[in-house]
């Protein structure tokens, strides 16, 4: 296994050789049954309860195509600038996993339902990265082997692996890119920017939830060395199933850093492919990895080909959405954003969040400040998305409704969005429960004016003598002793009223 000491500083790797990368995406697509069976398409479920003869790979099981599979693949291939195959069929692909009942996976080979595509990439800086695609084709998923008793859930060590079918036969697309070259030190970017790009385009094409963390999507990223000045590529790795955007980028760094050290040594490289260790950024080897011959294609002889007419892809073309992009542009100068906020806005996932509870009523920049700030905040402390906090858009206009009436402070409203995240009932339930409304009462405030002002009998003979600034003492007592609940503007005005400022 490389050391850490096999690695070549990433500078010197990018002096010496030019990166050229492929990116093969997962998608499992949000079908209400999988691919080829009635079987509900769901995630999670006790093992082995979402399964029948057909996706067991049992005698007399026979497969039937899932059509709203087919329309969102050409969807995706749409989307993707690709050309649209006016005939393709599916193929037997013959390997042997635990995992898949079948011992094949009925896939799509050389006649892929979309192919010869494309897909520009904005980097953070602003550059554009056309990301050529190959082809996106259909599939099914396989199974899940859980290996206990060994360590991190690897096969080596455990005492005894368990199988769960539930997830064999989910619908599932894979997008293949043409090779990347000539993106140089950027490439580890380039690689995080395009998986970035694919999952933003497929959430606002609703096909799939694109949970990385559950699987729904997943990249293997193949990457490969050559000489600077060399046009032939060299060998290449497949680190598979990476399931997040930070490790895409990290794997392929760390592939580059340790093929170079690799060939620097005098080695070659070997192709195969190789798993990604979240804990320490690294990659270790898998298997050789087989080429198409290995295999064993041949056409699946249970399905008949797909052809869809032209008429129908453009129909589907219609219902394609807003592209991200295009929806980033717009939104940026509906809300007057400069390329940072918005680059804030999108990097925490809170676009349509924050849309959402313009919708409800809230102006952009307040529905912004508390989405990417506070909300932000809150989600990285559970240690979950933004999306999935237990509090809506429309609870989140609510608050600010009665920030700017001058019901609640922006410390009252705090509470009240906490009081809503721990399951405590709408805003205005929270509000009366916890009794958080702002005292606006005036008599009730000049009683706590006066208190402070008797407690503090020097500050006020300093705010007589025009040192109005130390007002500021007067209102955070009454703001304490009304535990927040005041109107700190109105105690001010009340407090220089009292004393004859």
């Amino acid at each position: 296994m490389t050391t850490v000491a096999d690695l070549m500083d990433y500078d010197e790797v990018v002096e010496k050789y030019d990166p050229v990368l492929g990116l093969e995406v997962h998608v499992e697509l949000n079908t209400k049954t999988k691919m080829f069976c009635g079987c509900p398409n769901e995630f999670g479920g006790e093992p082995n309860t979402h399964v029948c003869p057909t996706c067991l790979g049992l005698p007399g099981g026979l497969p039937v195509v899932n059509g709203k599979a087919v329309e969102s693949a050409i969807r995706i291939g749409l989307a993707l600038n690709c050309e649209i195959a006016e005939w393709c069929r599916f193929a037997r692909k013959n390997y042997f996993y635990p995992d898949m009942p079948k011992n094949f996976q009925t896939s799509q080979h050389d006649e892929p339902i979309a192919f010869n595509g494309y897909l520009d990439v904005v980097l953070d800086d602003g550059e554009v990265v056309r990301v050529g695609i190959e082809r996106a084709h259909m599939e099914e998923d396989t199974g899940k082997s859980l290996h206990v008793g060994g360590t991190a859930g690897r096969i080596h060590g455990a005492e005894h692996s368990l199988l769960d079918y539930n997830r064999a036969g989910v619908p599932l697309i894979e997008i293949v890119t043409k090779p990347i070259e000539g993106v140089g030190e950027r490439a580890p970017e380039v690689a995080r920017a395009y998986v970035t790009a694919l999952r933003d385009l497929l959430r606002a094409m609703d096909v799939s939830d694109v949970r990385m963390d559950q699987g729904s999507l997943r990249c293997d990223a193949n990457v490969s060395l050559r000489p600077k000045g060399s046009t032939e590529f060299g060998t290449r790795t497949e680190t598979k199933n990476v399931n997040s955007l930070r490790s895409v980028e990290r794997a392929v760094r760390y592939e580059m850093m340790r093929q170079a050290g690799v060939l620097a040594a005098g080695g070659t490289v070997t192709q195969e492919t190789r798993h990604f260790q979240e804990a320490d950024g690294t990659t270790s080897p898998g298997r050789p990895k087989e080429t198409a011959e290995d295999y064993r294609y041949f056409p699946e002889p249970d399905l008949v080909p797909v052809a869809p007419s032209r008429e129908w892809v453009e129909e589907l073309r219609k219902t394609l959405p807003e592209l991200p992009w295009e929806r980033r542009k717009r939104i940026q100068q509906e809300w007057n954003l400069t390329d940072e906020e918005l680059r804030d806005l999108f990097n925490t996932g809170a676009v349509d969040l924050v849309a959402a509870t313009v919708e409800a009523g809230a102006k952009p920049g307040e529905a912004r400040s508390w989405w990417v700030q506070y909300l932000t905040q809150q989600a990285n402390a559970r240690g979950v998305e933004l999306s999935e906090l237990p509090i809506t858009p429309a609870q989140v206009a609510r608050v600010i409704e009665l920030v700017n009436s001058g019901e609640l402070t922006n410390k009252l409203a705090r509470e009240v969005v906490q009081g809503v995240l721990a399951g405590e009932g709408e805003p205005d339930e929270v509000v009366e429960q916890r009794g958080l409304k702002v005292v606006s009462d005036d008599s009730a405030l000049i009683a706590a004016v006066d208190e402070a002002l008797a407690a503090q009998p020097d500050v006020a003979d300093k705010i007589r003598g025009g040192k109005v600034q130390a007002a500021g003492a007067i209102v955070g007592a009454v703001m304490k002793a009304t535990k927040g609940q005041a109107d700190a503007k109105r105690v001010r005005e009340l407090v220089l009223e009292r004393v004859g400022a």
